[in-house]
């Protein structure tokens, strides 16, 4: 028997219209569910189970030993929760917004969105029950500030809901937070609150609910490399979708690279021209406003990478500004073909670079802006006489500690530019981990203050906790648990991948960052899972991000104590929920595990 009660109303309202074997009579739904022990198990429905039988959307909902358990990520504040649930007529769900005329257009947004994710729950929204106006569902939203929001570093992201029905009042539901982002990080819980019965054929809303929530960690996202292969602003979207049902507020945006410049710069179109695929395959300045806009409503903010001063050569033709440009064999100059670096010793570079800044930051207003900094390799800049002569001409030899040197003194000159067009407003600046970022480099050429290392090396490397004994805050992209790309063929030649295996949701969710970190912890911002785009394109982008970046949302959000096992059955349901969204998520296991729960894990019992 279920640990919980239903009200019988809510059960077995329109029984008779269903369609399973029994007496005779033929009926379409065979199998429904009961709650036993905390876990969900399939029964056959007859005239003798059909009491107590409900459908696996409702039994993931409120059974188990996790409350609410349809929620992704869980929360990590207080949580109480009934034991019953009513019918919703999404016609008659209506919102009250915060009396704050400035954020009016994004929670129009907001509930739109809201409405189209219920009616997803159901391939034919045809079939619905609507029931009458006795399950009319009120939801109202407030918060405290009255301006347009923007995320930042010191964002309130938490939020309080309650679900409470009353005879005076009926069903409402009660959304408050801080900031817009908590309280639409709550709308997304509300969501995650309503299923669909297919036994009665209705929407079914948890009510008697109340919920803190509010996220362990402030910077939470993935990665998408644009530069390899090109991706629509529809497949860019529907990322953000699904960033936003998982509560990551991070889209890191890798826009250009080597082997592509595929973003508009008004005051140099030659970039563009010259750099992108083709000229349909450009982010235009509108593409990436609407991106922008897009992202805000969803609670995320889009973070542009500008990678410098390797990772650059197409789209920089003709201007005598990059060393080492495609040369070959490309294994001595850099990590992968095309090979290019700027050219440091270039004055007229410098004007260029602010320029493209000015522009990213008309179009982004980043309080964060991520400079790269990646892969530069010595010998490209060893192999250009010009450099070379500059070098010596300022008394400098031309060994690591001076190319070192040499990329000091571009981080520091394009740093400048980045100051102008920001107003003197000194933005943080992201630096990938490198050789610049090792001792004494670090000391001599990086503020501590004013720079956030971004950590690709193994999570176990050694080269993190000089970094956090420094006084650095970072954020957390370990390659062996939150690169994507990994495991496939190697495009560059035999075998696998740099990185493979291929890295599973489970090394994903117990990728604790705090056990990284040690006792720097709190100088840990977040994470971030990398899409590296050489094998992947908006073709196979969804299978490759999800539900593994759902993994690392609840690894961020909720940092839970306890392990991938205890949340199998829960992804799996959550998994469903992404690919009733449109989004093309991989399977984990046979639809059967989904159907029977616990039963696939080895030693389960």
């Amino acid at each position: 028997m279920c640990r919980f009660l239903f009200l019988f109303i809510v059960l077995v309202v329109a029984i008779g219209s269903q369609q399973f074997f029994v007496a005779g009579e033929e009926y379409n739904v065979v199998y429904g569910y009961e709650c036993r022990q905390s876990k969900c198990v399939k029964v056959e429905l007859t005239a003798k189970t059909i009491e107590n039988a409900i459908s696996l959307s409702v039994c993931r909902l409120l059974c188990g030993d996790t409350k609410v358990g349809t929620v992704w990520p869980k929360p990590t504040g207080a949580v109480r929760a009934g034991n019953f649930i009513q019918q919703v007529n999404i016609n008659q769900i209506t919102f009250v917004f915060p009396k704050l005329t400035k954020q009016q257009p994004l929670w129009e947004a907001c509930k739109e969105r809201f409405l189209q994710q219920v009616k997803n729950l159901t391939p034919d929204i045809s079939v619905v029950k609507g029931g009458g106006s006795n399950f009319v569902v009120a939801v109202q939203l407030d918060t405290e500030i009255d301006e347009l929001p923007r995320l930042v570093l010191d964002t309130d992201e938490s939020y309080k809901l309650s679900v409470t029905t009353t005879p005076e009042n009926g069903t409402v539901a009660k959304i408050s937070g801080k900031s817009y982002f908590g309280a639409r990080h709550g709308l997304e819980t509300l969501s995650q609150l309503i299923v669909y019965d297919d036994i009665r054929r209705e929407y079914q809303l948890l009510t008697d609910v109340e919920i803190e929530d509010a996220p362990v960690y402030k910077w939470r996202g993935i990665l998408l490399d644009t530069s390899r292969h090109f991706y629509s602003v529809n497949s860019i979207k529907r990322t953000l979708d699904a960033l936003a049902m998982v509560k990551l507020n991070t889209f890191h945006w890798h826009i250009t690279d080597s082997q592509s410049f595929p973003l508009e710069i008004k005051a140099h179109p030659e970039f563009h021209k010259l750099g992108a695929y083709s000229p349909n395959k450009i982010y235009t300045h509108e593409n990436i406003s609407e991106i922008v806009l897009y992202g805000l409503i969803r609670g995320i903010r889009v973070i542009p990478e500008f990678d410098a001063p390797a990772h650059v050569s197409e789209g920089w033709q003709h201007k005598g500004m990059v060393a080492c440009a495609n040369y070959q064999p490309w294994k001595k100059y850099c990590g992968e073909p095309p090979c290019g670096q700027l050219d440091p010793t270039v004055e007229e570079l410098y004007p260029i670079l602010e320029d493209i800044y000015r522009e990213i930051f008309e179009l982004f207003s980043p309080e964060v802006f991520h400079m790269g900094g990646d892969e530069v390799l010595s010998k490209c800049w060893n192999s250009s006489e010009v450099i070379r002569n500059w070098m010596q001409l300022k008394g400098w030899n031309l060994e690591e500690d001076d190319f070192h040197r040499l990329w000091g003194h571009f981080q520091a000159k394009a740093l400048e530019r980045v100051d102008n067009v920001a107003n003197n407003a000194k933005p943080l600046i992201i630096l990938w981990t490198s050789s610049l970022t090792k001792e004494p480099y670090i000391d001599e050429y990086l503020d501590n203050t004013r720079y956030i290392i971004q950590i690709w090396t193994r999570g176990t490397s050694v080269e993190i906790k000089p970094i956090l004994q420094r006084g650095y805050r970072v954020i957390i992209s370990n390659s062996d648990a939150l690169y994507f790309d990994c495991g496939g063929p190697s495009w560059v030649g035999s075998g696998n991948n740099w990185c493979s295996p291929y890295i599973g949701w489970q090394k994903v969710y117990e990728n604790n960052l705090d056990n990284i970190a040690g006792e720097y912890k709190s100088q840990v911002l977040g994470g971030e899972a990398a899409i590296w785009s050489e094998q992947i394109d908006e073709l196979t982008l969804d299978y490759r991000l999800w539900p593994r970046s759902s993994a690392l949302a609840e690894r961020l959000w909720s940092n839970p104590a306890s392990g991938w096992r205890d949340a199998e059955s829960r992804i799996l349901n959550h998994r469903e929920r992404l690919v009733a969204n449109g989004i093309h998520a991989e399977a984990l296991q046979p639809e059967w595990c989904l159907q029977n729960e616990n039963e696939c894990p080895v030693n389960s019992n």
